[in-house]
């Protein structure tokens, strides 16, 4: 009944047809690209962020954001920040230890390339990229972390924090 009434009400109205199309038509093409992004807990990494977080803090930087993200090996995790021109800001990624590389890239909003960086698991600071950026517009980055990892795992963890210098 409830069907029918509804069904004739379109009918007799094409624009409500049409907009009812694409609310429910856009609805169910979002959910089904949505990626999730799932916090995690490794206690190396959660050491590794204390250390930093109190290392930055004590150079003027304050922390901006951060978050811990499962990532899968071999997949870029984006990761979107808005930034103030020439205003110096602080990036790092920690990947996870059993990882072998570990690669950051930024770009700006015009996607070009801006930062490239890339650890080995032999490395002195290992799974830790570190980097200072100053950008030359107020614009949106776009930084992307990955790591490899020997199993190929599904469920790395990684951490990605921002500061930017206040002193």
């Amino acid at each position: 009944m409830l069907f029918q009434y509804l069904f004739r009400t379109l009918m007799k109205n094409p624009p409500l047809v049409a907009l009812f199309l694409m609310l429910f038509g856009t609805t169910a093409f979002t959910q089904s690209n949505v990626i999730k992004v799932k916090s995690c807990e490794d206690a190396l990494i959660s050491h590794q962020v204390d250390s930093l977080k109190n290392l930055f803090s004590s150079d003027g930087f304050v922390l901006m954001k951060e978050a811990s993200i499962t990532m899968e090996s071999e997949f870029e995790m984006p990761v979107i920040v808005p930034l103030n021109q020439g205003s110096l800001y602080q990036f790092v990624f920690i990947g996870d230890y059993t990882s072998r590389l570990y690669e950051v890239r930024m770009f700006d909003w015009n996607e070009k390339q801006v930062v490239f960086q890339q650890k080995r698991w032999g490395d002195v600071d290992g799974n830790i990229i570190s980097y200072p950026y100053r950008p030359q517009f107020s614009e949106f980055h776009m930084m992307k972390p990955v790591q490899v990892n020997k199993q190929k795992k599904k469920n790395l963890c990684g951490y990605v924090m921002m500061f930017k210098k206040v002193k």
